[in-house]
C-alpha cells in the first residue's frame, strides 16, 4: 500500500476497515475526558466489555449452587477447561488435542521444561536468545540447577551482531549446528519482547530436530499477534500468557502446546497432577497416575474458573474475527506506523528516532520498538502527558503496539502528530 501523511488518508482507511466496530467491544481508558491512544496491548490488553458478564455468571452460579456448580453451573466447572481447545488451537495453529489452558506462563514453562529438558550424557545444553525476557532466563537457569548443572556451562546465548539490533536467523541456525552434539533443547521467545522481532520458528525447529534436540518457544508476545502454525512447524512445546494480545486480564490464565506426537504418549515424562489423570478414574483417588493422552495430561490442578471466564470472553471475540483478518489489519497498521515514523525523520532532516524492529515480511507483528536518539525518557513522559499510553524500556526505547482489535489508523496519525509536537515543537507550529 502507498501511504499518505495526512488525517484524511487515515480516516479513509478506518472507514474501509472491516474490523472498525470491534473497537466498541472494549473499554478504552480516558485522559482529560477523551480516549487515550492505547498502544500497549503488548503489555496488557484492554478489557472486553463482555468480560464482566462472563465472570459474574460464574459468581452467580457459585452463589446459587455452591459446590454443585462443578456439575450444575451453566458451564460446569469440572469440564470448564474443555471450552478452550477449539478456540485457542485456531490462534496458535494447533490441533485441539495439542493445547490446554492452565496455570500462568512461567509455571507452564517450568512444567514443560521438566518434560523436555532431560540431560543425557554430553547432550545437556540449552540454546536461547541473548537477553531473553527475565522469567525465561530464570527458568532456564533454575532448570539447569535442578539437574545439578552449572547454568554457565549449560546455556548457549545467541545475540545480535555488533551494531545490529535483532538476531539473524542464520546465526541461530549456525549456533545450533555448532553445538549439535551437546544440545538438548532450543528454547526461544517467538517474538522478542524488546525489539519486536518475530523469530523464524519453522527454520529454528527444523535445525533443532536435525541436531537431535527439542524445540520450544515462549509465545507471550506472539499468541494473538502473529500467524502461528505450531503443529505444521513440528514444534515440540510452547507456552503463552493471555493478558497481552489475548486481552484476558492481568495475570490471566495461560496455555501450553505439546505436539501430538508427544501429547498422545501417556508415558512421556511430565510433572503429574490429578487434573491430568484419566477423566473416567479421576475421582476414584487411586494410586498410580494415568495420563490423559492429550495436552490435558499436563494439567496439575482443576480449572481457575473466574480467570478462565474472562479468557472465554476474549477468545469469543477472536473466534468472531478470525486470525487472518486480524493479521491483515495488523500489517496495515504497523506499516502505517513505520511510514509515520520515517516521515518524522524526513521532516527533521536527520535521524531523530530509529526503528529497531525488523521490517522484512514475517519478521514483525504489532509491536514497533523506537530507539530514541536523545532525551528518550523525557519524550516518553511528554507522550504520556498528552494521552499516549506506550511502554518504556531503559535505557532509550519506547515500545508501541497498535492492536488491530481496538486501535485505528487515525490513532497512528495522531501519535505521529504528537511525536512531532514533542520532538519538533517549532515545526509543529508551522
Amino acid at each position: 500500500m502507498t501511504y499518505q501523511h495526512n488525517l484524511e488518508f487515515a480516516l479513509k482507511l478506518d472507514q474501509e476497515d472491516p474490523l472498525q466496530l470491534y473497537r466498541e467491544k472494549f473499554f478504552i481508558p480516558q485522559h482529560s475526558g477523551k480516549d487515550v491512544i492505547y498502544f500497549t496491548g503488548n503489555s496488557l490488553g484492554l478489557q472486553p466489555k463482555t468480560a464482566r458478564d462472563y465472570v459474574l455468571q460464574e459468581m452467580d452460579d457459585w452463589a446459587a449452587l455452591g459446590v454443585d456448580g462443578h456439575v450444575k453451573a451453566r458451564h460446569p466447572w469440572v469440564s470448564y477447561h474443555e471450552l478452550f481447545p477449539e478456540l485457542i488451537s485456531k490462534i496458535v495453529g494447533a490441533l485441539p488435542v495439542e493445547v490446554v489452558v492452565m496455570n500462568q506462563l512461567t509455571v507452564n514453562l517450568h512444567v514443560l521444561m521438566a518434560s523436555f529438558y532431560r540431560p543425557d550424557g554430553k547432550r545437556y545444553k540449552i540454546l536461547c536468545e541473548a537477553k531473553a525476557f527475565p522469567s525465561d532466563q530464570y527458568a532456564i537457569e533454575s532448570q539447569a540447577l535442578l539437574q545439578g548443572l552449572d547454568p554457565k556451562e549449560v546455556i548457549i546465548e545467541v545475540g545480535p551482531r555488533n551494531g545490529e539490533f535483532h538476531i539473524r536467523t542464520e546465526d541461530i541456525l549456525a549456533s545450533i549446528e555448532e553445538h549439535a552434539a551437546e544440545l538438548a533443547v532450543v528454547m526461544i521467545g517467538g517474538v522478542n519482547y524488546y525489539n519486536g522481532q518475530v523469530m523464524d520458528m519453522s527454520a529454528i525447529t527444523r535445525a533443532a530436530h536435525k541436531a537431535g534436540a527439542y524445540a520450544g518457544f515462549d509465545l507471550a508476545h506472539a499468541a494473538g499477534n502473529i500467524k502461528l502454525e505450531l503443529h505444521d512447524w513440528d514444534v515440540d512445546f510452547a507456552c503463552w500468557c493471555s493478558y497481552k494480545y489475548l486481552n484476558s486480564g492481568p495475570g490471566g490464565v495461560a496455555g501450553i502446546f505439546i505436539h501430538q506426537k508427544h501429547a498422545s504418549d501417556p508415558s512421556f515424562p511430565r510433572m503429574a497432577g490429578w487434573w491430568g489423570h484419566e477423566k473416567a478414574e479421576r475421582f476414584q483417588m487411586k494410586q498410580g497416575f494415568k495420563a490423559i493422552p492429550t495436552a490435558e495430561g499436563w494439567q496439575l490442578s482443576n480449572a481457575p474458573v473466574l480467570s478462565m471466564a474472562a479468557h472465554k470472553a476474549a477468545l469469543d471475540i477472536f473466534e468472531s474475527v478470525g486470525m487472518e483478518a486480524l493479521i491483515r489489519k495488523s500489517k496495515l497498521l504497523t506499516g502505517f506506523l513505520f511510514f509515520i515514523l520515517d516521515n518524522i525523520n524526513k521532516e527533521h532532516q536527520e535521524k531523530i528516532v530509529e526503528v529497531i524492529t525488523p521490517r522484512n515480511e514475517g519478521a514483525y507483528g504489532c509491536q514497533v520498538s523506537i530507539l530514541m536518539i536523545k532525551n528518550g525518557k523525557e519524550v516518553f513522559d511528554a507522550l504520556k502527558a498528552k494521552g499516549v499510553v506506550a511502554d518504556w524500556r531503559a535505557p532509550n526505547v519506547i515500545r508501541v503496539a497498535p492492536v488491530p482489535l481496538y486501535n485505528s489508523f487515525e490513532e497512528i496519525w495522531m501519535f505521529g502528530n504528537i511525536m512531532k509536537q514533542v520532538l519538533m515543537p517549532d515545526k509543529s507550529k508551522e
